[in-house]
């Protein structure tokens, strides 16, 4: 949004506030390493999902996204490899939010694997790192964000795609091998609305 020569992406609560003129009060986040176990409890449940998603529900595309099963799948596991990779850099480009699944993932299984191989870098992250990473700052594509900020968007917004994979199996008959993980979402900041 932009106001007179001012602007600030909508994924920037406090900037978004500051620019329209309106009072804003983040709630209190939740700390850096429950943060990791939420985002590694969403990769797993992922993985199990997009494991047993059949061959011919892959490239479907629902009506609500712009992204085919096979696609928001691997989106779960791109969106948390970002993270590392900004965290790493100190810098996080729109463009890897936009990356599609290579064709060597032609199969739930395969979707599957590779969210194993993100599981391992993203847990590998989060052993090696000492509490002074949080607060270093990001160049996040919609604006400086400490590294805290990142993390809780990055485990809500797997999250929120987790959901969607979840409403789609339901819609596709196609049955989970475990219940969505509802308790790793309690205090995220989830959007109400799936889409």
């Amino acid at each position: 949004m932009t106001v007179g020569d001012r602007a600030a992406h909508g994924w920037n609560p406090p900037a978004y506030a500051e620019l329209l003129g309106v009072p804003y009060a983040a709630a209190v986040k939740l700390a850096p390493s429950e943060l990791a176990k939420r985002l590694d409890i969403v990769l797993d449940t992922t993985q199990q999902l997009m494991r047993v998603v059949p061959e011919r529900h892959l490239n479907w595309r629902p009506p609500e996204r712009n992204r085919t099963l096979r696609n928001l799948g691997y989106h779960v596991f791109r969106l948390s490899l970002a993270f590392v990779d900004g965290m790493d850099l100190g810098e996080f480009p729109e463009s890897w939010l936009l990356d599609q699944a290579p064709d060597d993932l032609g199969d739930g299984p395969a979707i599957a694997r590779y969210g194993a191989l993100v599981r391992g870098r993203v847990g590998g992250w989060f052993e090696g790192a000492s509490p002074s990473e949080f607060a270093r700052v990001i160049k996040v594509y919609y604006g400086p964000q400490s590294g805290h900020d990142l993390l809780e968007r990055t485990a809500w917004h797997a999250a929120q795609h987790l959901r969607q994979l979840y409403a789609l199996a339901e819609r596709l008959e196609i049955a989970p091998p475990v219940p969505m993980p509802v308790d790793a979402f309690e205090r995220l900041p989830l959007p109400d609305a799936l889409w």
